[in-house]
């Protein structure tokens, strides 16, 4: 493994979620409730109230029902320098759904997502080992009315806001997860039509899709071809290192067959060139590692080897400009150590020499997020 010392002053983490469970309003987060006043309990009955659905994107309950902030971060991040040479020194906060759980419960006014900005920028970075708060992508969604006023809102909160986020993954296996509403989301005419609003005003866009609905994305960024679009998590293709829901990945050609159609779309939609790819949730239990609560994929070496692929392609598609690094934590944190994950990362990259390194771990998302640049100390 090659040591990013010398190459870059400090590791950019592009996306990270902060939460406490006693202010986040998550509708329907029953397994939340529950565990912040009886830990011991909710580990037991996690399997029996919570959806298996969720059980496999999570694997614990701990990941979303304990407070998650600067200080837990902090610990988390502490072995990075040990293998990476640099530690982590500035991250983008981005949305961890304080919202209604459809459109069509949200009022009119709705600034649920503004009270989250409010959150994140009140945390205390910049202290106690915690990185800076480099960047902020909030959640709006275009078809809401007001979504440009709920845009307006953020902006005002905080200089550091810098576009936002709408999940909109859905599945067809019903026991795989969905994050958006509706099918076609990003591609829908209201969708199209309120994304002009975070267009003029020169906004980015974080999309976060199962691989299936890359095509989805493909639409988007040719209708905004100005537009900044970063893809989260790599396309998110579910299940393509082993079972999960119902029947997805459950053979070896179902999960050739995964790789083979992500592949596909990703190369179409590296044509588009305002379409960045963020090379985050490389641990995520969703992509089928295993459904052990304390971690599935045994250690960096494995890791490094399983995620080899896909990193390959990216950068083949996409070259070395249009990459970034982001830890996805916690929900990555059952399945991955920080300092596993970003070796690994380094193994796969480390062939490319020091400047696509410094580029994949700093400096493109330093520029596509608009963070500025600090002097070491």
């Amino acid at each position: 493994m090659t040591s990013l010392d010398g190459v870059i002053p400090g590791i950019v983490d592009a996306h990270l979620q902060q939460w406490n469970p006693r202010r986040t309003p998550w509708a329907a987060n029953r397994a939340s409730r529950l565990y912040r006043f009886v830990p011991g309990i909710g580990d037991r009955i996690f399997p029996v109230i919570v959806s298996r659905a969720d059980r496999e994107y999570v694997l614990t309950p701990r990941t979303v029902a304990r407070t998650y902030e600067p200080r837990q971060y902090a610990a988390d991040i502490a072995g990075v320098p040990a293998v990476a040479g640099v530690p982590i020194d500035t991250v983008v906060h981005m949305e961890s759904h304080w919202r209604a759980e459809s459109i069509e419960d949200q009022p009119a006014e709705d600034t649920t997502s503004v009270e989250e900005t409010r959150y994140v920028v009140g945390l205390p970075f910049g202290e106690r080992g915690a990185p800076r708060l480099g960047a902020l992508i909030a959640h709006a969604d275009p078809r809401a009315p007001e979504f440009g006023r709920i845009l307006d809102e953020h902006a005002a909160v905080t200089d550091l806001f810098r576009g936002v986020r709408i999940i909109s993954s859905r599945h067809p296996d019903p026991r795989v997860r969905d994050g958006g509403d509706t099918e076609g989301m990003l591609a829908s005419a209201a969708f199209l039509e309120g994304f002009g609003e975070i267009a003029a005003r020169k906004l980015i866009f974080d999309a976060s899709v199962y691989s299936h609905q890359l095509y989805d994305v493909v639409t988007l960024a040719r209708e905004y071809p100005d537009t900044p679009i970063v893809l989260d998590h790599f396309g998110i293709p579910a299940g393509v290192f082993g079972p999960i829901g119902l029947r997805t990945g459950a053979t070896a050609a179902a999960r050739a067959d995964i790789m083979r159609l992500w592949r596909e779309r990703m190369t179409t939609l590296a044509g588009h060139r305002n379409v960045s790819v963020k090379l985050s949730g490389l641990a995520m239990p969703v992509l089928g590692f295993g459904h052990e609560r304390w971690g599935n994929i045994g250690d960096q070496a494995t890791l490094a080897e399983m995620i080899g692929p896909f990193v390959e392609h990216i950068i083949t598609h996409f070259g070395t400009e249009r990459v970034m690094y982001g830890s996805n934590y916690p929900i990555d944190k059952p399945n991955s150590r920080m300092d596993m994950q970003v070796g690994a990362l380094i193994d796969c990259l480390s062939r490319l020499g020091p400047d696509a390194l410094r580029k994949v771990f700093r400096d493109n998302a330093l520029r596509t997020y608009s963070i500025e640049e600090v002097s070491a100390p």
